[in-house]
């Protein structure tokens, strides 16, 4: 199976990219959601994230609330680095478990493995091929008020906390602006991954 990683910065529209791929007929495998079961309450990466930052980020029902640790580690540097730390290794080894239950099932076919810190944390090496989406820095900040409900100043910080985007785009295959239509949009992901099924028959003759 080909193996994607799709990444970019925050409000940037990954997670649309994402479900076209996954409308197209790839394997999607979506990081976030896999924090959310991680972040469940009584899990053990609950328990030790609760324990590095206190109860105060948890809700009335035990459960993370993740808007106030959002807060906390968008505002602080090394308590970003400190959850990073807590969290990556769990997520790291989910991702290769499904990746590996998905390869039991077929052989051929292309799995897209969504994560915003991928070239953080330097797994994107684990990939044949990288996607990086962007948009316009000003869509951006719009997006992440609109969606998050925060003010002007918020969501620049919490986007420039980030890494560049101009960073991720250098290491790039593939790049998706979703700055225009969706339509735009959905042209730019179809395109790509026709050339992904092609590389991926490749990839499967190789291994024949």
């Amino acid at each position: 199976m080909l193996h994607v990683g799709l990444t970019g910065n925050i409000a940037t529209g990954k997670s649309y990219a994402s479900m076209k791929f996954a409308e197209l007929g790839a394997h999607v495998i979506d990081a976030d959601r896999i924090v959310h079961g991680l972040l469940a309450r009584g899990t053990k990466t609950q328990k030790k994230v609760v324990g590095a930052f206190g109860d105060e980020i948890l809700c009335s029902d035990g459960s993370i609330d993740r808007k106030i640790l959002g807060k906390i580690v968008f505002c602080d540097p090394e308590k970003r680095l400190l959850l990073n730390r807590l969290t990556h290794p769990a997520v790291g080894a989910e991702i290769l478990r499904k990746i590996f239950s998905l390869e039991k099932i077929s052989a051929g076919g292309i799995i897209v493995v969504e994560a915003a810190l991928m070239v953080e944390a330097g797994s994107y090496n684990n990939y044949h091929r990288l996607v990086v989406v962007s948009c316009d820095p000003a869509l951006q900040v719009s997006r992440l008020m609109d969606r998050d409900d925060l003010a002007f100043e918020e969501a620049k910080a919490r986007i420039e906390s980030q890494m560049p985007m101009e960073e991720k785009l250098k290491l790039a295959d593939y790049t998706i602006d979703t700055s225009g239509t969706l339509k735009q949009t959905n042209l730019q992901v179809e395109s790509i991954y026709r050339d992904l099924l092609i590389q991926e028959i490749h990839i499967r003759e190789r291994e024949n």
